[in-house]
């Protein structure tokens, strides 16, 4: 349950989901270039794809998130893919729901963002398979972090939602590990055969041409 839905959060947070959201959406699309947008397109689909399977546990469920994906493949433009998949998974199918729609896409974006700027740690490294062990890195701590973010929110409502935090950490263990594992596999299999697809260098988040 990384997608929070309609009518658990109070108007206060979901308010301050939406003032972030927007910001975060501001500084990713900022300079965009035409022909970036295929690219966040392809990455967009996947992040609604890999969302809408979800494998029940107990009171809550678990699917897989790949914003750890996003964030090594789009660099700063990963909150726009988190954003846009979000509001068509809420349209559709009514996956989470609009009036969360921001906290939702905070909760997911921002660890993208954070992924993309652990992977570019690599840089300047002298070590054979750094993409992999830092797409792994980036994988694993990305899901982490927007379990955690969850987690501390529905703690925040009080004890009634103190056992459903925790589910929704142990639930997500296995989901951690294989999206570590996958994110670190892409990363060194995409290093070899096409290079270019991972987050461009100048990229950078104090970019301002």
């Amino acid at each position: 349950m990384v997608h929070i839905s309609d009518g658990v959060l109070p108007p206060a947070m979901l308010a301050a989901g939406f003032l972030i959201a927007l910001t975060l959406l501001v500084f990713s699309m900022r300079n965009i270039r035409i022909e970036e947008i295929p690219k966040v397109s392809l990455i967009t689909a996947a992040l609604f794809v890999a969302s809408l399977v979800h494998f029940p546990i107990g009171p809550t469920s678990v699917h897989l998130i790949m914003n750890g994906l996003a964030g090594i493949l789009l660099g700063r433009r990963a909150f726009i893919g988190v954003f846009v998949a979000l509001t068509l998974q809420a349209v559709f199918f009514q996956h989470g729901g609009l009036s969360v729609l921001g906290v939702n896409a905070f909760n997911i974006g921002v660890p993208a963002l954070l992924a993309w700027q652990l992977f570019e740690k690599r840089r300047g490294l002298k070590s054979p398979r750094l993409e992999a062990v830092f797409g792994a890195l980036a994988g694993g701590l990305a899901v982490l972090a927007s379990v955690l973010l969850v987690s501390l929110e529905l703690l925040a409502l009080g004890e009634a939602f103190n056992e459903i935090s925790l589910l929704v950490i142990g639930a997500h263990l296995p989901v951690i590990i294989i999206e570590a594992l996958v994110v670190g596999a892409a990363a060194g299999f995409l290093l070899k055969v096409k290079p270019e697809m991972l987050a461009d260098s100048s990229n950078r988040i104090m970019e301002v041409n």
